[in-house]
């Protein structure tokens, strides 16, 4: 029962998929005698199937982005290579289903078309015109649509036998639910620079160079690239563009609503069904018996469900009255809503703003030569380009056009000039000598073009050119070192006998620490350390400049069989089952495919790309 219950799911999830795909593409005509994109085994894949499923994907990413995405974008996220390894897939469980001999009869393709509402006419009934008619739209013939759902339903049932009765193993969940589980209770105590004998002395040469030559890795610099670069940006024109009046005017016009505000409120609305349910809740907040977000809780709402934002007096319509009327926070109401009679909650007044043609005129003036700047820097691209065609350098290039000559020292720690652009950076970690310039787009609507003039191999910075970096990082070691002595001698003194509360310091008691628990102030290892340690026995842990004596108090096996326990694994299982089962299908489906042999015809790919725009 449970696999049938698997197998109907995922039919009308691929039943679901196909009407969509269905309504839109329409019959396409691709063309000679091509009819699939490629073959799992004996199993072809359709090209209809393959281009509603591919526009079925463009939809989705149009409607995430609010825009159309042309072929040539979806092509650079790898949607289509997406859709066509998922219908390799698809194909190849629907082939080895047809080779093992699994398949369905009619009156179960029957049933399937039956329930679809999209073949159903007015009266709720299945209209056998609106099933044709809707299957020509689409290009498709009754006969290929029905093989169709045979053979996804076939599949469906081989996947609900494979992973249908996929359960996860209770030692597995019982064993990582007490991993995950287990609690430690600890004492500590910590040993800071404040705790040393006597303050740390001043290095000696000796001490410099010795610490400088063990810790080279600190102080050596990364590859380096000197670059030559020649470059423009917006901010380099703004003084050669001239705005006009008409067009500071015009944009101030533009951008009126957000130089002129009116007085707002901030609001949260309470929709009732009458408005004596709406006076009634009204008078009970006055007289203290309940709140408004007592109401809005008591509706199965939260705050966000309820919340105006910041309105204006248009925004609120007939309520504007009654909650600009309030001078301070309160309630209003009951007022008319587009929904019905409803409380309004005043939470702050916006005052009105506004901001003078010529108090903005400086923000509207800098914006306008930016678009303009930005304007010139595009139309010059294609000469800019055909220079360096020709055979221009860095150097000619900046004597030739407005672009600025300049040269860096990268590393890949360097985040000046124009290694502030992420664009410059990028570039730059693959730029070679043999590359030759050619202009590149900056993130701000600036150009760039680069050549590589030589490149530095790792460097050893010598010692007084990093002399302060060297003495920190040698007092840091020191106080370390010294700190670690003091502390093995207490550890040594508590495995003795002596208690923790008489070694002089500050204790820390931490209970019921849990693996992911993170103690302030501490190593970042510090719990896993504590996790791995025995009851009883004194750890010294040390850190840069601090030193810590730790005790293992106690380790907290989690009861297996409270209700809570019960939830969190059962939660867990279930959550685990879903994953093994999809590992389960996945090596099925690429074994299956990997026997059966896989074709695929790149012109007919092209042709089905060659139809969206």
């Amino acid at each position: 029962m449970a696999k049938g219950k698997t197998s109907q799911f995922f039919v009308w999830i691929l039943l679901g998929l196909l009407i969509v795909g269905l309504a839109g593409f329409g019959a396409t005509n691709f063309g000679g005698n091509l009819r699939s994109v490629g073959q799992v085994g004996e199993t072809e894949i359709e090209l209809d199937r393959y281009a509603r499923e591919l526009q079925q994907e463009l939809r989705a990413l149009q409607a995430q982005a609010g825009r159309a995405i042309p072929l040539a974008e979806a092509q650079q996220l790898g949607i289509p290579q997406n859709v066509l390894q998922r219908l390799v897939t698809q194909t190849a469980l629907e082939n080895e289903a047809a080779v093992i001999g699994l398949s369905v009869g009619d009156d179960i393709v029957s049933q399937e078309i039956l329930s679809i509402p999209t073949f159903r006419g007015l009266d709720g009934e299945f209209d056998r015109e609106a099933y044709r008619f809707t299957l020509e739209q689409s290009g498709l013939s009754i006969a290929e649509f029905e093989e169709r759902i045979r053979a996804e339903t076939s599949s469906q049932i081989l996947t609900g036998a494979l992973i249908g009765g996929v359960t996860t193993p209770d030692l597995f969940v019982d064993t990582l639910y007490a991993y995950a589980r287990e609690e430690r209770d600890i004492t500590w105590a910590r040993l800071s620079a404040a705790n040393l004998p006597e303050p740390l002395g001043e290095p000696s040469e000796a001490d410099l160079e010795a610490y400088h030559a063990a810790n080279a890795d600190l102080f050596t610099l990364p590859e380096t690239k000197v670059i030559t670069y020649a470059w423009l940006t917006t901010d380099m024109l703004l003084d050669e563009v001239e705005v006009d009046e008409a067009a500071l005017r015009e944009m101030y016009e533009d951008r009126i609503d957000e130089f002129v505000q009116p007085e707002r409120r901030l609001v949260e609305r309470l929709v009732f069904g009458t408005e004596a349910e709406a006076a009634e809740a009204r008078a009970a907040i006055e007289a203290g018996e309940t709140t408004f977000d007592d109401l809005v809780t008591e509706r199965g709402l939260t705050l966000e469900d309820v919340d105006l934002g910041d309105a204006s007096r248009g925004d609120l319509g007939e309520a504007a009255e009654a909650v600009f009327a309030l001078t301070e926070p309160g309630v209003a109401g009951p007022a008319p809503s587009p929904l019905g009679p409803a409380l309004y909650r005043m939470i702050a007044i916006l005052n009105a703003q506004e901001t003078s043609f010529e108090e903005a005129r400086g923000e509207l003036g800098q914006a306008i030569a930016a678009d303009r700047a930005g304007r010139i820097i595009a139309d010059s691209i294609v000469d800019i380009d055909d220079l360096l065609a020709g055979g221009a350098t860095l150097e000619e290039l900046a004597e030739e056009t407005q672009m600025q000559l300049g040269q860096i020292d990268w590393r890949t720690d360097v985040a000046e000039g124009i290694a502030a652009y992420q664009d410059f950076r990028l570039a730059a970690a693959e730029l070679t000598a043999s590359d030759f310039p050619e202009v590149l787009e900056l993130e701000d609507s600036g150009i760039f073009a680069m050549r590589l003039d030589e490149t530095r191999p790792p460097e050893l910075q010598p010692l007084n050119a990093v002399r302060p970096d060297v003495i920190i990082g040698w007092e840091v070691t020191e106080t370390t070192r010294l700190l670690a002595e003091d502390a093995r001698r207490i550890a040594a003194d508590l495995n003795a006998g002596t208690e923790m509360a008489g070694i002089g310091l500050p204790i820390e008691v931490d209970r019921g620490l849990t693996r992911d628990a993170f103690i302030p102030s501490t190593p970042p290892d510090f719990v896993t350390r504590v996790f791995e340690m025995e009851t009883g026995v004194i750890e010294v842990v040390e850190d840069r400049g601090q030193v810590l004596i730790v005790r293992l108090d106690e380790v907290r096996v989690p009861d297996p069989d409270a209700p809570e326990a019960q939830a969190i694994k059962a939660a867990f299982a279930s959550e685990t089952a879903q994953g093994l089962a999809t590992d389960l299908l996945g090596a099925f489906a690429t074994a299956a495919t990997a026997q059966a042999g896989v074709t695929i015809d790149q012109t007919a790919i092209n042709a089905v790309h060659a139809q969206f725009p």
